[in-house]
């Protein structure tokens, strides 16, 4: 009976000891990696966009792993899709949280990404913003979120820059009542009035409308010197050249959310000469040339306009990690928030004291033939 029970109780402690080995085997595992999120639309209509985003986060991984990881430890990913969706992009966060992700990089509608900045901060996670830019996101911001792009003020300074260098008086806005288009027509128009010049219109256009015959007669009557899009690609090619048909023929702008070639391909001849103010794309930066071959190489299509700031902003925070000396949340916060003139191949990196760019790194374009050209 005495050799059944010691029997019985080897067992059980050869068992327990198997299960000790296997979690501590697993624990050296994970100890040997540190786990990001990538949290970017990759369903709905900026899919195009969260893919590039995410290929280009990708990329920077590949490469830190390559050269050794940080601190000695492989760096994996997980995506979350937020399809530009406030509702879908609360899932998205807390699926990261969930996963126990200890740094996230993402966000390219500011919508989406206001509402996971609180629930980020709640888990003391941070996240590096390469592309959404509302000033909203200040106010709703813990202290967590880091904006590597201009804000949309530092657009609307870009704009009326433009606007007043070609003697522009009256000025007509359209939006299309969404957040990032709305407020960047809000902020330009106290911006220009507060500059001692007129706003004569300000329009809302509905997300796929087609006839935009009764605006382009409210436009000729009110005789603008100048147009500004504030919206999308997707519907503003349309106004564009209906505009130039109905003969407006003075100066037409469009904001950053229509730096695609698409506009172009779309709007045909109309949109020649049309401005955009942009984001650092890298047809324009000279430290891009070997991320464009390196992504080339991987993904067989050409990066897109955010891609920079993405890839960028993953560099950022493995440099940020290094600093802190650990994969440790706290520290990561500190260490992003000591950021001073971080190389990026989209420029430099420093950080306001609200976790906004130091320096604007908006540019001004020009539409010639099919595509972007640098304004100056």
């Amino acid at each position: 009976m005495l050799g059944g029970y010691l029997t019985k109780k080897w067992f059980s402690m050869a068992v327990v000891a198997a299960v000790m080995r296997f979690f501590l085997v697993g624990q050296s595992f994970a100890a040997d990696e540190i786990k990001v999120g990538i949290m970017v639309p990759t369903t709905g209509l900026e899919a195009a966009f969260g893919r590039d985003m995410e290929n280009a986060i990708l990329l920077a991984v590949s490469e830190i792993n390559a050269k050794g990881g940080i601190l000695g430890k492989n760096v994996i990913t997980t995506t979350s899709d937020d399809a530009c969706d406030p509702k879908q992009a609360t899932a998205a966060a807390n699926k990261l949280i969930a996963e126990d992700v200890v740094a996230v990089v993402g966000g390219y509608c500011s919508p989406a990404t206001a509402p996971t900045l609180k629930i980020y901060g709640d888990a003391g996670v941070s996240i590096v913003i390469p592309v959404a830019d509302s000033s909203k996101l200040i106010g709703v911001n813990p202290g967590n979120g880091f904006q590597i792009n201009s804000a949309g003020i530092d657009q609307v300074i870009t704009a009326v820059n433009l606007f007043k260098e070609k003697k522009i008086k009256k000025l007509a806005i359209i939006h299309q009542r969404d957040s990032y288009s709305k407020e960047l027509a809000a902020l330009t128009e106290k911006k220009w009035k507060a500059m001692g010049h007129e706003v004569v219109a300000v329009e809302v256009v509905a997300k796929g409308e087609q006839d935009h015959s009764a605006l382009v007669t409210r436009l000729k009557r009110k005789a603008p010197d100048a147009v500004f899009w504030t919206a999308y690609y997707d519907d503003g090619p349309l106004v564009i050249k209906q505009l130039r048909q109905g003969g407006f023929s003075k100066l037409i702008a469009v904001g950053d959310g229509s730096n695609s070639p698409k506009l172009m391909e779309i709007a045909g001849k109309a949109a020649e000469g049309v401005f955009c103010f942009s984001k650092p794309m890298i047809e324009y930066l000279p430290a891009a040339k070997a991320f464009v071959d390196s992504y080339k190489k991987k993904f067989n299509q050409d990066p897109g306009p955010y891609s920079a700031l993405s890839y960028d902003g993953m560099n950022l925070l493995a440099d940020a990690i290094i600093r802190a000396g650990a994969a440790d949340k706290a520290a990561i916060i500190k260490a992003l928030k000591e950021t001073k003139e971080f190389k990026g191949i989209a420029g430099p990196i420093s950080f306001k004291p609200n976790n906004t760019l130091a320096v604007s790194n908006f540019v001004v374009l020009i539409a010639k033939g099919n595509n972007w050209a640098l304004y100056n």
